[in-house]
């Protein structure tokens, strides 16, 4: 038996939109190391089991494996934190955890993070870059697996969020986003300073919102009431964030939110040495 192979979600995006109006879809995510998909192996016939909630088909599993080139042999079990359809990257780090539980078992090399990439692409329509080791840093091409740009590491920030609403899978044919082309530009700068990134994020997140017609969100006006610097949310799926300079979450905030009708609340550091 492999030792269990950990692969930490997101929480979200802090852009997500087109490169102008006949661009592709690009995001820069938000990092979570509390939301993971953790996968083992065992030897033996191909087998998986997934402790609820269940988020890749055996079929799509072995297609997996089959573009990566690695037998489907053995059996997984895999675990995941984050529910589906939450933005929060179970679908592609339940892969990445599997690939690489496979290749371990298998006595190969982990796939590269290029070649994971695709293989993800291929076998869901779209991929977030949980493969990659600093995955913040890109400004990555969700539809077709691609690095577009890297940025700056991010600045230290402390996030408290939630699951608001119904969960909603990512659809790798929906293109259907607001521009952001601008914002894109001004990322790089704006990694220096956590107020100007988190105005950047807020931004993104409020050109989602009014384009898929969700005006109603309550999150920006519980993060003003908080003292957030800003807020960000899966631009497809149920999860919220709300920015915060480290040590800063006030008393009561995660009250606040579950009081607001959020489930599943979180709070974790992520950006700097976190």
């Amino acid at each position: 038996m492999t030792r269990p192979l950990r692969v930490a979600g997101h929480f979200g995006e802090l852009l997500q939109g087109r490169l102008g109006p006949g661009g592709p879809v690009a995001l820069v995510t938000l990092p979570c190391p509390v939301l993971a998909a953790r996968c083992d192996w065992r030897p033996g016939p191909f087998a998986l089991h997934q402790i609820a909630p269940a988020v890749i088909a055996p079929a799509e599993a072995r297609a997996l494996l089959g573009r990566l080139r690695i037998a489907p042999r053995g059996a997984f079990r895999l675990r995941i934190d984050a529910p589906p359809g939450g933005g929060a990257g179970a679908s592609t780090a339940a892969r990445v955890a599997l690939a690489r539980a496979a290749a371990l078992g298998a006595g190969r090399p982990a796939p590269v993070p290029e070649t994971l990439a695709r293989a993800c692409v291929a076998t869901e329509g779209a991929s977030d870059p949980l493969m990659y080791p600093d995955p913040a840093r890109l400004l990555w091409s969700s539809r077709t697996g691609h690095v577009l740009a890297m940025a700056p590491a991010l600045p230290p920030l402390e996030i408290l969020g939630g699951f608001l609403g119904p969960p909603r899978r990512t659809d790798p044919r929906d293109t259907d986003f607001p521009d952001i082309a601008d914002l894109a530009r001004a990322w790089p700068s704006a990694t220096a300073d956590a107020a100007a990134l988190a105005a950047l994020a807020s931004e993104s997140a409020r050109r989602t919102l009014a384009h898929r017609g969700l005006p109603a969100d309550p999150t920006e006006a519980l993060g003003r009431g908080l003292g957030a610097l800003g807020f960000a949310i899966a631009h497809t799926g149920s999860a919220r964030a709300l920015l915060f300079r480290p040590g800063r979450v006030p008393p009561g905030a995660a009250a606040a939110l579950r009081a607001a009708g959020f489930a599943g609340v979180i709070r974790f550091r992520t950006g700097g040495r976190a």
